[in-house]
């Protein structure tokens, strides 16, 4: 995509998140971007799907507070969530009117999935990279599973594009109703950014153009 790109800080209940917002002449929607649980907003995932944005649609990548603050431990979920949701609001603010789809990589895509039923308005789709389906193993060897995050945006039939390594320690969303799975080569860290932007780009253009 080709526009200004700007930086925002964006207060929320448990410090400020950043926002990194590249905006086109014209704007006919919106992608917000959430990064993975130690990482940042520089994921090759996210930034192939940066480029993957059609020309019309702005981007949003979000960096949550304690990420801002320096620290690489994640913060509960609870707090993910509020911090998202304070930023979508000023986004929402920001582009009023202006269809939305949210995503991010692992940790940033949960996020996606648990605030996109509540979110007001509702995306229009969440793109879920390397969304973790098992959590890491617990000592007794036992493994959460995650599938009913990404689940219930499926029954809120919000359309969902899930992709993912086919060697994915953390497995693979399968095929629903409203899920498109897509699986390419590669592990949790999805670093092939050229397949990542033939499977999101046509996705988000179908998407944006309804």
């Amino acid at each position: 995509m080709i526009g200004t790109a700007d930086e925002l800080e964006v207060p929320t209940p448990h410090g400020p998140a950043r926002v990194v917002l590249a905006v086109p002449a014209a704007v006919a929607g919106l992608l917000v971007l959430g990064h993975g649980a130690g990482g940042g907003i520089e994921a090759p995932d996210l930034l192939a799907a940066v480029g993957a944005a059609p020309g019309d649609v702005a981007v949003a990548r979000v960096l949550q507070p304690y990420r801002v603050a320096g620290r690489r431990a994640p913060a509960p979920a609870a707090q993910l969530d509020e911090a998202w949701a304070a930023v979508l609001a000023e986004l929402t603010r920001r582009f009023p009117g202006v269809p939305q789809v949210h995503g991010g990589r692992s940790s940033g895509a949960r996020v996606a999935c648990r605030g996109a039923v509540a979110a007001d308005p509702a995306p229009a789709g969440v793109l879920a990279l390397a969304f973790p389906l098992l959590a890491p193993a617990r000592k007794d060897g036992t493994r959460a599973d995650r599938s009913p995050e990404i689940d219930a945006v499926d029954a809120a039939r919000i359309p969902v594009l899930a992709v993912s390594g086919d060697r994915d320690p953390f497995g693979v969303p399968p095929v629903a109703a409203h899920r498109e799975v897509v699986v390419l080569r590669g592990d949790h860290s999805l670093r092939a950014k050229g397949p990542i932007r033939d499977a999101v780009g046509p996705w988000l253009a179908a998407l944006f153009a309804r």
